[in-house]
């Protein structure tokens, strides 16, 4: 298992980013969460099996959503935690 939080910042907020986000974590059995911050990005912590983690993360940066449009997304691994074993989007 691998765990990485991502920061996406650009037009991700009011376009059903965290909405595309949870169905992507969906197909592909990943956990973790999905939230807005006030600065207008979108962070995430992802966790799962290397491969699905990583295919994730390459949809996310391509935008969830036909809405989205993503200037930068900062990626770092993080030590593996309990999500429960579901992905959730968070207020």
């Amino acid at each position: 298992m691998i765990n990485y939080q991502l920061t996406v910042s650009g037009q991700v907020q009011g376009v059903g980013f965290r909405w595309g986000c949870y169905r992507l974590a969906q197909q592909y059995g990943v956990s973790g969460f999905v939230k807005n911050l006030p600065s207008g990005q979108v962070y995430l912590e992802v966790q799962g099996l290397p491969d699905a983690v990583t295919n994730f993360i390459a949809r996310v940066e391509s935008g969830p959503t036909p809405y989205a449009r993503i200037n930068q997304v900062s990626k770092h691994p993080l030590p593996c935690q309990d999500y429960g074993g579901r992905f959730t989007i968070r207020r």
